[in-house]
């Protein structure tokens, strides 16, 4: 899962803010993924509900704006 999580910061900042503009899943998938590598029940559980409630929309624009500002995609670790 590290190998994962260090591919998706690893590309560059146009494609994941093109992959992040039209796919919005791929910051709640790299959310979740990061929960998973670090062994983290509790972001694991609130990613979880965020991809299946719908709640990838709440934080798609703040995620396009973390990596416009070449920030990392936020989350709680």
């Amino acid at each position: 899962m590290n190998d994962l999580v260090k591919a998706i910061e690893g590309l560059p900042k146009i494609v994941k803010f093109i992959l992040n503009l039209f796919w919005g899943v791929l910051g709640n998938i790299y959310r979740l993924i990061r929960s998973i590598a670090k062994k983290n029940l509790v972001g694991i559980v609130l990613a979880c509900v965020l991809l299946i409630c719908g709640g990838f929309f709440i934080l798609w624009f703040i995620d396009l704006i973390f990596i416009l500002l070449d920030k990392e995609i936020w989350w709680i670790d």
